[in-house]
């Protein structure tokens, strides 16, 4: 592994940081931090709701930019013996995206509409939607769908935020073909993904996030969520396999 070196990109709340390191003793090369600009103007957000939500190209600029400027730090001969990427970000994050796994907010119709954008790990909206999935849970199903996550279903995490979308913007839910994670679609569009169903989505994201396990066999059955809400109807389907 000598001269070889690898990208770190670190998606935190208000920016994203990119480093480069040294595989053979782990040196920091470079790095290079990037605020989101559309985030730190304070852009589709009501604290006083607990609505956060930030747009893709926050993301989509941050990481082009932090990455550039890390290159260009580290110099041409340590760039061309760059040799993998690695992704980490906040969660839960998900977004609404169409079938080719476009977040909806890339598109010109949903452009300036925060239900369309990624729904931030510390956005609370969906308390209502969290405390109804506890409830079905425990309304006599077979199986303890909950009983991966501690027992108790949070409003920051992936089914809820699902839901409250679906619930809060008939055009989005019209339009949202399936739900992705931060950490999922970032992978996803550096390897130039364009079929939802061909994304490869994380274990750690599917399993606490969105209740996927071995024990069920994937994810909890369809009608555990359409019994839940119609709108969920066929999400799994479109969603882990």
């Amino acid at each position: 592994m000598r001269d070889t070196y690898v990208i770190g990109v670190d998606y935190g709340t208000d920016s994203v940081r990119s480093i480069i390191v040294d595989t053979s003793n782990g040196r920091e090369v470079a790095a290079s931090v990037f605020a989101y600009p559309r985030w730190r103007d304070g852009l589709f957000c009501d604290a006083a709701a607990q609505q956060f939500r930030q747009h893709p190209l926050d993301y989509l600029e941050g990481l082009e930019e932090s990455i550039k400027s890390c290159l260009a730090k580290a110099g041409k001969d340590i760039a061309k013996n760059i040799k993998g990427i690695s992704i980490d970000t906040t969660g839960s994050t998900p977004v609404a995206t169409d079938a080719k796994g476009t977040p909806l907010a890339l598109l010109p119709e949903f452009e300036n509409n925060p239900h369309a954008m990624f729904v931030l790990w510390k956005d609370h909206t969906a308390i209502r939607e969290a405390a109804e999935i506890n409830a079905h849970a425990a309304s006599g199903w077979d199986q303890n769908y909950l009983q991966f996550v501690g027992g108790i279903y949070s409003s920051e995490w992936f089914w809820a935020k699902l839901l409250k979308t679906l619930r809060t913007d008939s055009a989005v839910a019209k339009a949202c073909y399936s739900w992705v994670e931060h950490c999922d679609w970032i992978p996803f569009v550096l390897t130039g993904g364009n079929d939802i169903h061909q994304m490869k989505r994380g274990v750690c994201a599917a399993g606490h996030k969105a209740l996927w396990a071995e024990a069920f066999g994937g994810l909890p059955p369809d009608n555990f969520f359409s019994q839940l809400d119609p709108l969920l109807t066929g999400f799994t389907k479109r969603l882990f396999t």
